[in-house]
């Protein structure tokens, strides 16, 4: 459970890494090769992800099933709130 815990918040997370945490990361990268301006937000996803199995294998907690489906619905997090909530509200209002 600690490990879908961690994983949640690196996904929540995510956006407040593209500057910093992504930015250097594309910056070292682009003189390789192409990083499409869509690509950043992908990174900073995946260093979060990273982190993320690195803490949860550090505390031994979680699987990478529940590590997979925290980082996703942190991720996705608000949005699955905005939309329940809209829900909800319908329902109410009928």
């Amino acid at each position: 459970m600690l490990g879908f815990l961690i994983a949640a918040a690196a996904g929540f997370l995510t956006p407040q890494l593209e500057g910093p945490v992504a930015g250097p990361i594309v910056k070292t990268l682009e003189g390789h090769f192409p990083i499409a301006a869509n690509e950043r937000r992908l990174i900073a996803f995946m260093v979060a992800l990273l982190a993320a199995a690195i803490l949860a294998a550090a505390f031994d907690s979680g699987s990478i099933f529940g590590i997979t489906i925290g980082a996703i619905v942190g991720y996705f997090g608000t949005r699955i709130f905005e939309a329940l909530k809209k829900v909800i509200e319908g329902r109410r209002e009928q």
